[in-house]
């Protein structure tokens, strides 16, 4: 017993306890079905089904396969390595110590150190950790609602170049079934050749204007796609109704829910996060204790015998009192309390302007529904009637022609304005 707690011995000992790993049976039991590297994850784009595309498929795919937000998750989820890193305790140390080399006169002195933490560290690093798993988890809120009204923004911007390229497809059959009208009254020497040209140019707008909507579509069409990473998309078409206007309440009661925005929300926790550090910064002002246990043996006592040692170290904070870090932490809690403070009043103001915009575009749509789009189509169809029958000129057909299709146009303007600006409300308020 005595050779055993002899110092070497001790210090030996110590030693072996120190390179053995001490793991818990749950964590031995995760290593050893964790695999020896873990695999390089190669995300594959979504392909969605070769079909008619609807507004909630068009979601749970965004919402399964966004890259976006599936970081925004791996966020969150990588915080929970913060708070366990937070709860730990600092390791002990292992100390050992020989005076004079010579085995007559050595001195040998084996310990172990004991640092305990005072003034509150750990807890508030495991405040400050809770509190940056809630602003990932705010984040993600956000992310979520910004992923949500970026799908409907797109999948009706979908429907409007489809339907844009449904009147372009009109107006180049009502400019050629004109430029055919007008060759044939050219022909019987009823106009002048002045009008078939002016005709033909009509028509060649008219084809332009289809290229540009075919164009636009396609572009649509892969905005709306790259959602759910697919760059190539393979839906038919968007299958929704234009028609059925989005309507929001007004904007004093759509402020009253402001203070849920997922926008607002960020902002207030990440002000949280940002206090929870000072906390950590001033309780490290406050110094650590280190305790020392341990033995030494003399030999050139006469007893050659082991003695206990006992020894307390504590820093003096003369110099390094952690002031630098506890300014730079009150300076920026301060700074997120006046982005707080800015974020609320962007939000506001966007959210009015957006109400005041869904409500200045809907008005429109229903009044060009309800009487500027059936009125230009009596126009042209008149016109063109009249000019069948000898009573018009051309260009008169033209300006019915040029006036229904401005109409048409400015009603698709319009709807997109409608549903821009509820999806800009739905983003803000995160619904």
């Amino acid at each position: 017993m005595r050779n055993f707690l002899s110092p070497p011995g001790l210090a030996a000992v110590l030693l072996c306890l120190s390179l053995s790993p001490i793991v818990s049976p749950v964590a031995s039991a995760q290593d050893a079905a964790a695999p020896a590297s873990a695999p390089v994850r190669v995300p594959v784009p979504a392909q969605e089904p070769p079909s008619a595309l609807t507004l909630e498929a068009a979601l749970a795919l965004a919402t399964a396969q966004n890259p976006t937000l599936s970081a925004a998750r791996i966020e969150l989820d990588s915080t929970e390595g913060g708070i366990t890193q937070a709860r730990v305790i600092p390791n002990p140390e292992i100390a050992v110590q020989m005076e004079d080399t010579r085995a007559a006169t050595r001195a040998t002195t084996g310990q172990v150190n004991l640092p305990i933490e005072l003034g509150g560290k750990r807890s508030a690093r495991i405040g400050a950790a809770n509190r940056a798993r809630d602003v990932a988890q705010a984040q993600l809120g956000t992310t979520q609602a910004d992923l949500r009204a970026s799908v409907i923004g797109a999948f009706f911007n979908v429907l409007v170049a489809q339907e844009r390229v449904r009147l372009a497809a009109g107006s180049v059959d009502i400019a050629t079934r004109g430029a055919n009208a007008a060759a044939r009254r050219v022909a019987a020497g009823k106009i002048s050749p002045v009008e078939e040209t002016k005709a033909q140019v009509e028509l060649a707008n008219a084809q332009i204007e289809r290229s540009e909507a075919d164009a636009g579509l396609v572009a649509a069409r892969q905005s709306l796609a790259t959602l759910w990473g697919n760059p190539s998309p393979r839906f038919t078409e968007a299958n929704g109704n234009l028609d059925a206007l989005p309507a929001r309440p007004l904007a004093p009661m759509l402020r009253q829910s402001l203070d849920g925005a997922p926008a607002l929300l960020a902002s207030e926790r990440e002000l949280d996060r940002r206090q929870a550090e000072i906390n950590v910064q001033r309780s490290r002002q406050y110094p650590d204790v280190t305790v020392s246990v341990g033995a030494k043996r003399d030999n050139s006592s006469p007893e050659r015998g082991t003695y206990p040692v006992l020894g307390v170290a504590i820093p003096l904070p003369l110099f390094d009192r952690n002031q630098g870090n506890l300014y730079t932490a009150i300076r920026q809690a301060d700074k997120a309390a006046d982005e707080l403070r800015a974020t609320r009043l962007r939000l506001d103001h966007d959210l009015q302007q957006a109400s005041s915009q869904l409500e200045v575009s809907r008005s429109s749509a229903l009044s060009l529904r309800e009487t500027v789009l059936p009125a230009a189509e009596r126009a042209y169809q008149a016109a063109s009637q009249g000019f069948e029958a000898g009573k018009f000129n051309y260009l008169e057909v033209l300006d019915a022609q040029r006036t229904l299709f401005q109409a048409r146009i400015r009603y698709l303007g319009v709807v997109a304005n409608s549903w821009q600006a509820a999806t800009t409300i739905d983003r803000i308020l995160g619904r």
